[in-house]
């Protein structure tokens, strides 16, 4: 049988008691007690630390040049919806300078031209000066065409006429003259 040496603690049993040896008992547990606590910021708090302030710096950088760009996005689509109107506008005067009734208006109104067989007049006020012309003609996409009525709907009127006469009052045979009473 093997010897055990006095200072060896004994191994310990599962479920079997607990033997307690000289060293254990007394000054070790007070020492135990009266050690100094743990510190609560290590070393390793201190480096956890440290990585979470680099990578709030690193994202925070990160966002400010994200929202900067998203800013800038938002400015140039403004900018090219301004443009699309633009170029929206200039194509609707390029489509009125191929209508020939805006041709004639203007070569009338800027030159003076007159059809061959009519008479140009030319209005003059009190002060000698010819009147300026005030009328336009209008921007062919802007007058709203007419769509005439359905036909469904014209019958549907008839319909509900028909369902809903007027009344009209029999007119009387005789007149009779109020009484003075």
């Amino acid at each position: 049988m093997p010897s055990r040496h006095p200072q060896q603690r004994p191994t310990r049993r599962p479920g079997g008691p607990q033997r307690r040896t000289p060293a254990t008992s007394g000054s070790a547990r007070a020492t135990a007690e009266a050690a100094p606590p743990r510190r609560r910021f290590t070393h390793r708090m201190a480096v956890l630390v440290l990585v979470v302030g680099v990578l709030v710096v690193s994202y925070a950088s990160s966002m400010r040049a994200y929202l900067d760009q998203r800013s800038h996005l938002a400015d140039l689509r403004a900018q090219i919806a301004s443009t699309e109107q633009d170029i929206e506008s200039l194509e609707r005067e390029q489509r009125r300078w191929d209508d020939e009734a805006f041709l004639e208006a203007q070569a009338r109104e800027r030159f003076g031209w007159v059809m061959p067989g009519e008479t140009s007049y030319q209005v003059i006020g009190r002060d000698g000066e010819p009147l300026v012309a005030t009328d336009d003609l209008p921007d062919p996409g802007s007058v709203p065409e007419e769509l005439p009525e359905a036909w469904w709907s014209k019958v549907w009127g008839t319909v509900e006429t028909a369902d809903h006469p007027e009344r009209v009052r029999t007119p009387a045979t005789q007149l009779e003259a109020p009484s003075n009473d």
